[in-house]
């Protein structure tokens, strides 16, 4: 591994900086890795919601996934919002070639100001990637989406139920897979409105710090760490669910 480890986030781009590619390139820079990418989707947003969005063709995907990985390689990979079947099919293809190096999901459906990201046809792909990831990182809403908790033990792969749109003051983050649950972790809710992109900036902290020589769980909770950091960071932008800022390392 070179000194600062290659990291490919695979994902959509955010217009208004708080999610996607954006959240995802500010954090591994800010961890010490160099962030490359695949752009799988163009979105206008804001902190108020999501206006356009314009998914790529599966052609141009891995034409970004193979002129960085040809040519610098990878020491993990993340990946974000796919935007369609085909998009998927492609994506889990390159995976098979990838070798050993981490990849983390994070099976993006909708946006945090509520505006749908997938289709149910694309949420029914996720299941032809899924086993190709060292970690996937869904949401409660999402996990239901992909079939519930009992959904899991039908792969051989640990999942990160994120608790963050639970209720009450104390959340919990559990760490599963087809044995049950290895971990968990519980903190208390950090009370604000700019929480924009805290699941890009999780699922790319954990590859970056996975990337960096942290074992599953140790990448979890620095990661875990950090994007609670990042809420506390946050800058105060735009009217509605604004953006995360950036904690000083």
């Amino acid at each position: 591994m070179t000194s600062s480890p290659r990291i490919l986030s695979i994902a959509g781009s955010d217009s208004g900086g708080g999610a996607g590619i954006q959240a995802d390139i500010r954090t591994i820079t800010n961890l010490g890795g160099h962030a490359m990418t695949a752009i799988t989707a163009v979105t206008a947003q804001n902190s108020a919601g999501v206006s356009a969005v314009d998914v790529m063709t599966p052609d141009l995907v891995l034409a970004q996934i193979w002129a960085v990985m040809d040519d610098f390689g990878a020491d993990a990979i993340k990946i974000g919002m796919l935007g369609s079947p085909e998009i998927i099919n492609a994506v889990a293809g390159f995976l098979k070639s990838v070798g050993s190096i981490p990849i983390i999901l994070d099976p993006v459906m909708v946006a945090t100001s509520g505006a749908s990201l997938a289709d149910d046809r694309t949420i029914a792909s996720f299941a032809k990637i899924i086993p190709n990831v060292t970690l996937v990182t869904p949401n409660l809403d999402e996990m239901e989406r992909l079939g519930g908790v009992s959904a899991i033990s039908g792969y051989n792969v640990p999942f990160l139920l994120k608790g963050g749109h639970d209720q009450g003051d104390i959340l919990t983050d559990r760490l599963i897979d087809s044995d049950g649950e290895q971990a968990r972790w519980q903190a208390e809710r950090i009370d604000t409105r700019h929480d924009h992109g805290t699941g890009c900036t999780l699922s790319a902290a954990i590859a970056t710090y996975l990337a960096l020589g942290r074992d599953l769980q140790q990448a979890i909770s620095v990661a875990r760490d950090y994007v609670r950091d990042s809420l506390r960071a946050a800058p105060g932008l735009g009217e509605g669910r604004g953006p995360m800022g950036v904690p000083k390392r």
